[in-house]
């Protein structure tokens, strides 16, 4: 990744590779080393991304029943604490015939087991998110001998140190860190770098004459705009920055602007929380509990809205109201950004979720809806 960079507003960065890919690639090479006998010190992965990268390994064993290697996380220029961690994989052939042809994912030491429900894996399993684990069976399966089947098990010797640093143990994770990375690449984050062109976005929007726009956190919004027939070339990603985002909309002339987003971060909004990332503050489970219990939900709804992991979860506990109550936390997002600019700046708000899909909109957005609609004026 040494010649892969990205230029943020003159700032040249460097892009990284995830947990994911780390353990594919070890995860191959230690499969590879099995199968040939020989040490290799490189592996080349193909990723969700469409790169194909090399990867640096470093082998520990080699010999006709076992092989063993790491490789060393590398984030790029993107603040990471796992930036230079070590992740290890060992691979045996699996004796029992039944397992030709078979791929078996095991984990060791510092990755962490799933504890609770409401995560895309499920609870009594390795905190291996589902894209990782295809990277790892992939990659295996290309250096994997015909009618063989092998075993793989993972580990991170400070996974669990690490862990301590992240939010895993607040989600239910416990003992290591996850194998995560949606594109098995790191995009370099520097923060200010990244809110200054995200704002240029909107600039470029406003001298195009366009006055209505689009907001939105991030890609689920994106493709949410373009399957439903909104004008995604009015669409302007704001990642966690919506503070700063809503006051660059007022300070460069915006009107009107649809804020569409998953309820993950779109609840945060409507508690007034304009900065979403985690490390900042949540309040989305209150949130959800708030209007539960305006729409007559007892408390034991309410406790298992505040006992849930995700916002997924605790919207299935609110099913039969959850249009009603989310009709209501649409309004009140919108009001919040409103406060933000000041009224200058009418916004209106579209939450959905990839489970549930379209859960509320504010009271007025129609009107924007139906002048963001592809063939509009």
């Amino acid at each position: 990744m040494e010649d892969r960079y990205i230029d943020k507003n003159g700032k040249k960065l460097r892009y990284g590779y995830t947990t994911g890919s780390c353990a594919a690639a070890a995860s191959k090479a230690a499969v590879q080393m099995l199968s040939t006998g020989r040490k290799t010190d490189e592996v080349h992965i193909d990723t969700p991304f469409g790169w194909t990268i090399g990867i640096d390994v470093h082998p520990v064993e080699v010999n006709d029943c076992e092989s063993s290697c790491y490789v060393t996380k590398d984030s790029g220029d993107d603040p990471d604490i796992t930036n230079g961690m070590e992740l290890y994989a060992k691979a045996e052939w699996c004796q029992d015939g039944t397992n030709e042809d078979m791929i078996v994912v095991e984990t060791g030491k510092g990755i962490g087991k799933v504890t609770k429900k409401g995560l895309s894996v499920e609870p009594g399993n390795p905190a291996i998110n589902p894209v990782p684990m295809k990277m790892i069976r992939e990659e295996v399966k290309k250096v994997l001998p015909q009618g063989r089947g092998v075993k793989v098990t993972l580990w991170i010797p400070k996974g669990e140190e690490l862990s301590r640093k992240t939010f895993n143990p607040r989600l239910g994770i416990v003992g290591g860190i996850s194998i995560i990375g949606t594109t098995g690449i790191v995009e370099p984050m520097s923060e200010e770098a990244l809110k200054e062109s995200y704002a240029i976005e909107i600039n470029m929007q406003v001298k195009e004459g366009n006055r209505t726009i689009i907001l939105t956190p991030g890609n689920y919004g994106l493709d949410y705009t373009r399957k439903n027939n909104l004008d995604e070339k009015r669409a302007v990603r704001t990642s966690n920055f919506i503070g700063y985002m809503l006051d660059k909309s007022l300070e460069y002339g915006v009107e009107n602007i649809l804020f569409v987003g998953h309820a993950g971060k779109m609840t945060k909004i409507a508690a007034g929380v304009y900065q979403t990332h985690s490390k900042y503050g949540d309040g989305r489970l209150e949130t959800i509990a708030s209007y539960a219990g305006i729409c007559g939900y007892g408390s034991e709804v309410l406790e298992k809205i505040l006992d849930s992991t995700t916002t997924d979860e605790a919207i299935s506990h609110i099913e039969d109201k959850r249009f009603e109550i989310y009709e209501m936390i649409c309004e009140r997002a919108a009001e919040k950004c409103r406060a933000r600019v000041f009224g200058d700046v009418n916004v209106e708000t579209l939450i959905f979720t990839n489970e549930y899909g379209f859960l509320g909109k504010s009271k007025n957005a129609d009107k924007l809806i139906k002048e963001l609609e592809i063939g509009q004026d």
